[in-house]
């Protein structure tokens, strides 16, 4: 046993764990020295293992004056230098070109290392040491091998390999089953600042799709779910919009006794807002024993994506005088709230506070929401000077956000310049194409929208369908624009009679300028009529109770027509209709909307 030996015990291993400083750790060390502590391999780990905390050179320099390493105290070195890819390789390979042959990596070795690797440039020194393993290893792998493979791969993009791995292993144990549940939950929100982001077509949602099927399977084996189990799976229902999965997901924490920790909660609040469900997000923030800056972000984002920018912006300065220091994320949540509501002074004063209150360099995203400010505020000069003097290269979503601001404000000079940087830097992405479109047909410049439209042809681009989905006791049904494949059809389309014969009787207008077509007015309604939204609420108005709210989700902006009819069908039909659009929530209730048409 480890107590029986007196070397754990030493006085000066027990001094070890209070240096704080690199003089103290010198002055334990020259007593382990002295004490001939060093001879033995524990003691060495220890000193290698606080040092390379305190001071990496002086680490590597103990290591240097081991005669004869064991391959724990390799390991031990490379596990401390996995924030450094070069030398976690250098120390790897010492052991492969080490005198004594017989020493060789173990299982030990390797997590470690694809830790180190997981980002460029290391990637292809991952993949080799794959190979490694396969040539030092035997089958079957060590579970914390196959995990630390299957995260390595996922965090390279190779989702596809790391899904494979996981399919080899005959029974994962609960770091396994964790790491592949947390490969598919990151994908959709890596890379995510907005709904738009989340949601951006169907390899998103498959992959959140996958985490709760994955996780089904995981409750039929003897392995029982843990905080970071639920984690994923929270995050994936918040990115589907899967409300009664994630209420499910809230209830199996408090069933199984796990911890609400904050992290669970942190993902349950995100899961609430992005369901619609703000007001339940806020209850569980409130109840939150521990909070911290993640913590703070979620909600405030809520808050922002709901359209509540004064209560983000006075949770902003609670956070502050709590002594919750702002990180990259807050100032992007907070001043996208400050956005969706139209609050360019709070805004921009934010914006202006991270550099000169914060000391820290606004990054791409900061600018990008300042850019949406001043753009949505129709300041479009303003917002196209930001970018050009911007420090760094603008990215693709700089010069969307102004094009997106000039088809709002029909400023086709700025649209046509922004869209002429996109073709450059996103010449695939069709919404680029569409939003100077609409700029074109809403002056009637046909020409201009056939001229857009052939050059999507020649760029082999399709545009994205429009797509919508609507919750149903706990069914998540799908439909696109023009939709005739769901088994209510024939009811969906007879209900859209009512509603367009119901809407003629309250005077509603069709807002036919953004139909992209040069076709007749009729022909434009129509085309409006079966947008993917309005075929979601004219099934939720057939198979639904009459009394709850409609919550869909749709992939693209909500149109100038939708927008305005649903309000309209809030008043007439006495329901409350949620919309989760690309870019934020809207309430429709009693003829208004959330967003108070500012979006």
């Amino acid at each position: 046993m480890v107590s029986s030996n007196p070397i754990f015990k030493h006085q000066a291993l027990q001094l070890l764990e209070k240096c704080n400083t690199v003089h103290s750790f010198k002055q334990v060390h020259a007593q382990a020295i002295t004490n001939a502590l060093v001879i033995h391999t524990y003691p060495l780990s220890r000193l290698l293992l606080l040092s390379s905390t305190l001071a990496f050179s002086y680490a590597l320099s103990i290591f240097n004056q081991i005669p004869n390493p064991t391959v724990f105290l390799y390991n031990t070195f490379i596990s401390s230098s996995t924030h450094n890819a070069s030398l976690a390789l250098f120390v790897y390979n010492k052991i492969l070109t080490h005198q004594d042959h017989t020493l060789k990596p173990n299982v030990f070795t390797y997590p470690s290392l694809f830790k180190a690797c997981g980002f460029p440039p290391w990637l292809n020194h991952g993949r080799a040491l794959h190979a490694h393993v396969l040539k030092f290893l035997q089958p079957p792998y060590d579970h914390f091998v196959q995990a630390s493979l299957i995260n390595f791969y996922a965090n390279s993009g190779k989702l596809g390999v790391a899904r494979y791995l996981f399919s080899q292993i005959s029974k994962p144990d609960l770091p396994t089953w964790n790491s592949i549940l947390g490969a598919y939950a990151r994908c959709p929100t890596s890379t995510a600042s907005s709904l738009g982001a989340i949601y951006s077509g169907d390899s998103d949602s498959n992959r959140c799709i996958e985490v709760l099927w994955l996780f089904k399977e995981m409750q039929k084996s003897p392995v029982k779910p843990n905080e970071l189990t639920l984690v994923a799976v929270i995050s994936a229902c918040a990115n589907l919009g899967a409300f009664s999965q994630g209420a499910w997901a809230h209830a199996y924490v408090t069933k199984c006794n796990l911890k609400l920790n904050r992290f669970v909660g942190t993902g349950l609040i995100d899961m609430y807002s992005k369901c619609g469900f703000i007001d339940f997000a806020y209850q569980l923030f409130e109840k939150m024993p521990q909070k911290d800056t993640l913590c703070y972000n979620a909600m405030i984002g809520g808050f922002g994506m709901h359209g509540y920018g004064y209560k983000a912006l006075h949770l902003y300065e609670k956070m502050k005088s709590e002594g919750f220091v702002p990180d990259d994320i807050t100032f992007v949540v907070v001043m996208r709230a400050c956005s969706h509501v139209g609050l360019l002074e709070d805004g921009c004063r934010i914006f202006e506070s991270i550099k000169e209150y914060y000391r820290i360099e606004p990054k791409q995203e900061h600018y990008g929401c300042l850019v949406d400010l001043l753009g949505r505020a129709g300041r479009l000069k303003e917002a196209e000077e930001e970018i050009r003097k911007m420090p760094m290269q603008p990215n693709a979503v700089l010069w969307r956000s102004l094009l997106g601001a000039a088809r709002v404000h029909g400023n086709l000079e700025i649209g046509e310049m922004a869209l002429k940087h996109l073709l450059r830097l996103e010449p695939e992405t069709s919404g680029n194409y569409v939003l100077l479109s609409n700029i074109y047909a809403s002056i009637h410049r046909w020409g201009d929208v056939k001229r857009i439209r052939k050059l999507m042809k020649d760029q082999g681009v399709d545009k994205m369908p429009g797509s919508s989905l609507v919750e149903v006791n706990g069914i998540m049904h799908e439909f696109f624009t023009g939709d005739r494949t769901h088994p209510y059809t024939k009811e969906i389309y007879g209900k859209l009679e009512e509603i367009n014969t119901r809407l003629q009787e309250y005077g509603h207008k069709p807002r036919t300028k953004q139909v992209l077509f040069d076709i007749e007015e009729e022909e434009k309604e129509d085309a409006l009529s079966y947008h993917s939204e309005r075929l979601a609420i004219a099934f939720a108005f057939v198979v639904s109770n009459s009394n709850l709210p409609i919550r869909i989700i749709k992939n693209l902006r909500v149109c100038v027509d939708c927008h305005a009819i649903t309000k309209l069908l809030s008043t007439i039909y006495r329901r409350e209709i949620v919309v989760r659009d690309r870019n934020r929530f809207h309430h429709f209730k009693g003829g208004t909307c959330s967003c108070v048409d500012y979006w």
